[in-house]
């Protein structure tokens, strides 16, 4: 089973930094795109950003110039610089991943539990 393991989140004052990070355990082939969404209470769940095998990324409109997505493909990890943070930035921030698993089949999308993320006026 593949699971997808997020680290770096935390309690953070209004203008500070926090780089998140995550990467599958488990036996993989390849991933395709990876990224990040966040949740906060009582929202819909929104992208933040993602990023191709190519290195293509794409950002929400209220993050650009203050969050980077990054990956090292050798290590097959995912990470999200994110500086200049807001409290409008709190939610819980999940990592998801197009994964295959063996040659021949799919990728699917494979899920984070989360980490959350706390800005503090």
């Amino acid at each position: 089973q593949v699971q997808l393991v997020e680290s770096g989140g935390g309690l953070v004052q209004a203008g500070g930094s926090l780089r998140l990070s995550c990467a599958p355990s488990g036996s993989i082939i390849s991933i395709n795109t990876m990224g990040w969404y966040r949740q906060a209470p009582g929202k819909q769940r929104e992208l933040v950003a993602a990023i191709t095998s190519a290195g293509v990324t794409n950002y929400a409109e209220s993050v650009k110039g203050r969050f980077t997505i990054s990956r090292d493909n050798p290590k097959n990890t995912l990470y999200l610089q994110m500086n200049s943070l807001k409290p409008e930035d709190s939610a819980v921030y999940l990592c998801y991943a197009e994964i295959r698993r063996s040659y021949i089949g799919p990728y699917r999308d494979y899920w984070g539990q989360g980490t959350q993320v706390t800005v503090s006026s």
